[in-house]
């Protein structure tokens, strides 16, 4: 994002004082320390201090938790091989209120522990609330005073979101601290609830419109607030606070229709390529990170004095270990967009969801070949530099076409052939980037394939059976996070991070419209959003890219590097390998509904027979869900949503094997830090006894 060049990290601590500045420019390079408190009663010390909150929500991508507390335990992603954070994907007893170590079993020493959020949103909070304390007698221009008290109101809200989403009732703190505070009260669901829908309509009222304060480019503005205030209000009135909030439901809904129509129209129409949004992603500050349609990212550059704390690792966890798998055919490096970290295994509903032939947002999205970079001996087959190396086939559970192939890791497959004319037209070995033909894969006949998958045998998904030791690693990962910017192989990733966008916007009028009843408006928005993930006519529907892209323009693209860059990366797709039975074309596709909830597409109603959703309403959310999963897939907020909605345990269960120990009454919530109540004193002074400790916590921990 290049108007986000300097983030200080000015933060005070609820329970303590830490004092960073940044420079009075929000575009300057240069970052200072020389500050005291003092700074912050001055309109310019006010102006940095709320410049600086945009520095909070990098930390959201910064390691391991980005995945763990928003992706991991869901009917969307498992865990593959690597067991960093398993114990938030199986919900086992490693699931705690105290970090899990590895003397307690975990895989290693990165696993995210329940305080890492927990104490990263109040530093925020702190910040915000200094603001909002100080700015209505400091600053006297009421342009300057409303926007950075729009800034504070909408990081307060925002943060508070995240922590009342993911813990519950949590404290409330919305006065400066400036000394050490150990007395403390765990506010209601409900009241956290108010707070937040509070601030964020502050944000809303106070934002100046679709002005990009501090800077062009995609900072935070009403249409911001607007987003998140009409998720604020949808969370309160959804099933998980069914024991308070019928009071609110009807109000809720409507005022969050209205937050999303100011949304809708102040940005306009929506991203005409699904391409662009990720996959389309050709370097630092490209014009695809300045789209109308995003509402919000976390902004990260090539410039390492601004990484402060948290760089952006989130390129780590959405790829295979093709590495291993592929046999040394295709190493790893920077001309690779992603790492092979294999965090996030893709579970099988993930890929079902998806219309295989017409809803070109899954080409668009998954990431099904790898090319020979490493020729390796002995070679009897001939294979050659560019020549497909990994071949993923996503097809569907009707699909017999590869009943009596041999797949698999290391399978040096000789009954690999030409599948119903659909390999005819395409090589890399010629080492020249290039499109390939509508249609193709390779141009030898009978191609051989070091590795290759496919999802369905005999009706049967056996895609869990390609691995190592003990869970599979061999999965079509997704390429939202790919970054061929990068200076070296483990280095920070440069692209900002997408939080919010459109046509999530959409989706969530979409469900305020179903929950009133009226199921023509809600259908319409989800149109919209179905529209975009069309094949237009014209589009080439082998055709793949993603952030790898970006290295064209590294200056580490040279040599050798040049040369695994464009064997590595081949703009190719299995899209007719998964899809025998259709012809090559480049005609339009239409997922256009017809009727809604009834009658709905194949893919929904056999999610649907799965979880047992049989009223108009259960259907038309599970249906929603189904196509924030097809929109959204792996932006950071599906733990959250299955929570919101009251789908978390089941949908779970249904999807996700591995989530094994998840309990009703339990994993709808996270554990209350430990540490947080271990450090907490009666207001006399003395320590809280061992009931009152268990108060604090939540249900089954």
């Amino acid at each position: 994002m290049n108007n986000i060049k300097n983030i200080g990290f000015v933060f005070l601590a609820m329970m303590g004082l830490t004092i960073a500045s940044c420079s009075n420019d929000f575009l300057d390079e240069e970052q200072t320390t020389k500050y005291s408190t003092d700074y912050f009663n001055t309109q310019q010390g006010l102006v940095d201090l709320s410049e600086s909150l945009y520095g909070n929500i990098r930390w959201h991508f910064g390691y391991e938790w980005a995945y763990g507390t928003t992706l991991y335990g869901t009917d969307e992603f498992t865990n593959a091989n690597d067991l960093t954070n398993e114990m938030w994907n199986t919900y086992d007893n490693r699931l705690g209120p105290i970090k899990a170590t590895t003397a307690t079993g975990a895989a290693n020493g990165n696993a995210t522990a329940p305080s890492d959020l927990w104490d990263e949103m109040y530093y925020g909070i702190a910040s915000a609330n200094t603001i909002i304390a100080k700015a209505p007698t400091v600053i006297t221009d009421v342009k300057i005073r409303n926007r950075v008290l729009a800034h504070a109101y909408f990081m307060r809200g925002y943060n508070y979101y995240r922590l009342t989403a993911q813990y519950g009732g949590v404290v409330l703190q919305t006065e400066p601290v400036t000394t050490v505070v150990r007395s403390f009260t765990r506010s209601t669901e409900e009241a956290c609830w108010a707070q937040v829908i509070s601030d964020l309509r502050n944000a809303y009222q106070l934002f100046e419109g679709e002005i990009f304060t501090y800077g062009k480019g995609i900072t935070w503005t009403k249409a911001t607030a607007a987003h998140f205030l009409a998720k604020a209000l949808l969370f309160r009135s959804s099933e998980r606070n069914n024991a308070w909030n019928s009071a609110y439901k009807t109000s809720d809904y409507k005022e969050a229709i209205d937050a999303c129509s100011y949304a809708i129209t102040a940005r306009g129409a929506l991203t005409a390529n699904y391409n662009d949004l990720y996959a389309n992603w050709t370097g630092i500050d490209c014009p695809n990170e300045q789209l109308s349609e995003i509402l919000m990212a976390a902004g990260y550059n090539g410039d390492a004095t601004t990484v402060g704390r948290f760089g952006n690792r989130t390129y780590n966890y959405f790829d295979p270990q093709f590495s291993v798998f592929a046999g040394g055919w295709s190493a790893r490096g920077v001309w690779i967009g992603g790492m092979d970290f294999q965090r996030c295994r893709p579970t099988e509903y993930s890929y079902a969801v998806f219309d295989h032939v017409n809803d070109a947002r899954m080409w668009k999205t998954f990431k099904t070949v790898y090319g020979v970079n490493t020729v390796k001996t002995p070679n009897p087959n001939g294979v050659a530099l560019g020549d497909p190396a990994v071949v993923m086939i996503l097809n569907t559970k009707n699909d017999n076409t590869y009943n009596g192939y041999t797949f698999g890791a290391f399978v040096q497959n000789p009954t690999w052939k030409d599948v119903a004319g659909r390999l005819p037209a395409w090589g890399g070995a010629s080492g020249t980037r290039q499109t390939p033909t509508a249609g193709s894969l390779t141009s030898k006949k009978g191609q051989f394939a070091p590795n290759s998958l496919v999802l369905y045998q005999n009706g049967t998904y056996v895609a869990p059976n390609f691995k190592s030791t003990p869970i599979c690693n061999f999965f079509a990962g997704i390429n939202k996070t790919e970054d061929g910017s990068r200076t070296a192989e483990k280095g920070d990733a440069h692209r900002d991070v997408t939080m919010a966008r459109l046509a999530e916007t959409y989706l969530v009028r979409a469900e305020c419209y179903a929950r009133l009843g009226q199921y023509g408006l809600a259908m319409n928005d989800i149109n919209v959003v179905r529209a975009r993930a069309q094949w237009k006519a014209g589009e080439n529907r082998s055709y793949y890219i993603d952030g790898s892209v970006a290295f064209e323009k590294n200056a580490l693209n040279a040599g050798t590097n040049a040369t695994f860059y464009t064997n590595s990366n081949l703009n190719m797709n299995t899209y007719y390998l998964s899809n025998p039975g259709v012809a090559v074309t480049t005609a339009a596709s239409d997922l256009t509904l017809k009727s809604f909830p009834a009658n709905l597409p194949a893919e929904d109603e056999a999610i649907i027979a799965q979880v047992g959703a049989s009223t108009d309403l259960d259907r038309a959310l599970n249906f929603i869900l189904d196509e924030r999963t097809r929109e959204l897939l792996g932006e950071w907020d599906r733990w959250e949503t299955l929570s919101r909605t009251g789908t978390l345990i089941k949908r779970t269960k249904v999807f996700n094997p591995e989530a094994k120990y998840i309990t009703v009454n339990k994993h709808e919530l996270r554990p209350i830090p430990q540490s947080f109540i271990d450090g907490i004193l009666n207001p006399d002074g003395t320590n809280l006894s061992s009931s009152q400790k268990a108060a604090w916590q939540n249900p089954g921990y």
